[in-house]
């Protein structure tokens, strides 16, 4: 599954929002460092009940608008 992300970095709390076919998530965590990234894979995790090294940014990684696809196992 692939689907677009759009980050806000240093909300003041962590949530996702469904927006249409795309997701807005909602991060403590600042942009720098990837620790946003790092954040959003975590979110991810909970928000879809997967584990982290199934989610893979494919492309964004330094931007705001972030395409993400979910593994599936088989």
């Amino acid at each position: 599954m692939i689907f677009n992300v759009r980050v806000i970095p240093r909300s003041s709390r962590n949530r996702i929002q469904q927006e249409g076919n795309n997701l807005k998530a909602h991060l403590t965590k600042p942009a720098q460092q990837g620790l946003a990234n790092e954040q959003l894979i975590e979110l991810l995790s909970d928000y879809f009940k997967v584990k982290k090294y199934q989610i893979r940014i494919k492309s964004g990684e330094k931007s705001r608008d972030k395409l993400v696809e979910i593994l599936s196992l088989r």
